[in-house]
C-alpha cells in the first residue's frame, strides 16, 4: 500500500510540475505571437480592434518600411560582426584572466581578484569613460568602440574562475609531469571540459554586445557603422517624430505604421538569438550550476 501511495504521490506531483511548466511557457510564447502576429497586422486594424493571435488585415508595411533601404543591412552586418567577434574576444580574454586565478600560483593573484571585483562595485562614470576613450584612445567613429568598453564582464570572470576551481587538479597534475606548457594544459584539457562553462558566459556575452545600442549613441556619427539596435532607435525616433508633427498639424497620417513598426523591429532583432539559444541550451544549465558551487 505505500509503495502505491507513492507511486499516486509521484504522479501527482509530476502532473502538477508538468501544469507548471505548460503554463509557464504558454505565459511565454502567447506575447510573441501576438507581437508576431501584430507585425503582420495593419496599423488601423490593431488602434480598431486591438491585439489577437492572428494578424487583422495582412500586410507588410511594418518590414517594408524597415527594409526600404540598405542601412539595416549594413546594420545587421555590424551587429553580426560585433557580436561573433566580441564573443570570441571576451571568452578568450576571460579565459586568459581567469585561469590563473583559479589555479593559486599566480603572484598577487589574490589583489588582481579585488581590483577585478571593485570594478563591480564601482565605476570611473559617463564623462570619465567618454573622455578616455574618444579623446585619449581615440576609438570615436570605429567599430571597435563597440567591442573594447564591454570586452570583460567581472562577474563572468568569476562565473569562469568558479568552474575551473571546481575542475579536478588531477588532471593538469598529470599533465605537468608528461611535460605539458600551462597554454597547452588550457588549451587541451582543461577547455574541453570548460564547454558548458564557456557555452553559457558566450551567450551573456554575445547577449551584452547584439542588445547593445548606448556605446553606438555616444561614439558612432556614421550611418555605416551604427549596429541594428541603434539603428532601429533611430528608426523609431523618426516615425515617432513624423507622428507627433502630423498630430500638430492636424495631418491625418492613415498608413504609418507605428505600432506594428515596433513588433516589427522586436521580431527582427531577437531572431538571431531565439536561433542562437536552442544549441546552447544543453550547456546553459550545466555551465551555471558548476560554475556556481565553489568560490
Amino acid at each position: 500500500m505505500n509503495n502505491i501511495r507513492e507511486s499516486r504521490t509521484d504522479k501527482t506531483l509530476i502532473m502538477v510540475c508538468y501544469v507548471v511548466i505548460f503554463v509557464f511557457t504558454a505565459a511565454c510564447i502567447i506575447p510573441f505571437i501576438i507581437a508576431l502576429s501584430a507585425s503582420f497586422s495593419h496599423e488601423m486594424a490593431i488602434l480598431r480592434y486591438g491585439f489577437s493571435l492572428f494578424p487583422r488585415d495582412f500586410t507588410l508595411a511594418a518590414y517594408e518600411v524597415l527594409f526600404q533601404t540598405n542601412q539595416i543591412y549594413q546594420s545587421y552586418g555590424v551587429s553580426i560582426f560585433v557580436t561573433a567577434f566580441g564573443t570570441i574576444a571576451s571568452l578568450l580574454v576571460t579565459v586568459m584572466l581567469a585561469y590563473p586565478l583559479a589555479t593559486g600560483k599566480l603572484k598577487y593573484g589574490n589583489k588582481i581578484a579585488f581590483y577585478v571585483y571593485f570594478t563591480m562595485l564601482f565605476s570611473g562614470g559617463l564623462i570619465p569613460t567618454y573622455m578616455l576613450i574618444a579623446r585619449y584612445l581615440q576609438l570615436r567613429n570605429s567599430i571597435f568602440v563597440l567591442i573594447l568598453p564591454i570586452l570583460i564582464n567581472p562577474w563572468n570572470m568569476f562565473l569562469m574562475r568558479n568552474f575551473f576551481a571546481s575542475v579536478p587538479a588531477s588532471l593538469s597534475e598529470s599533465a605537468r609531469i608528461d611535460g605539458a606548457s600551462e597554454i597547452s594544459i588550457l588549451f587541451k584539457i582543461i577547455l574541453p571540459v570548460a564547454t558548458p562553462a564557456l557555452a553559457a558566459i558566450g551567450l551573456f556575452y554575445a547577449l551584452a554586445y547584439w542588445n547593445n545600442w548606448f556605446l553606438a549613441m555616444l561614439y558612432i556619427d556614421r550611418p555605416h557603422l551604427q549596429p541594428l539596435q541603434a539603428m532601429i532607435m533611430t528608426m523609431m525616433r523618426n516615425v515617432e517624430f513624423m507622428a507627433q508633427m502630423a498630430g500638430q498639424l492636424r495631418i491625418q497620417i492613415m498608413d504609418l505604421p507605428s505600432i506594428t513598426m515596433r513588433m516589427a523591429t522586436a521580431m527582427v532583432t531577437i531572431g538571431p538569438i531565439v536561433l542562437l539559444y536552442p544549441f546552447l541550451q544543453r550547456y546553459f544549465t550545466s555551465g551555471i550550476m558548476v560554475g556556481s558551487v565553489k568560490g
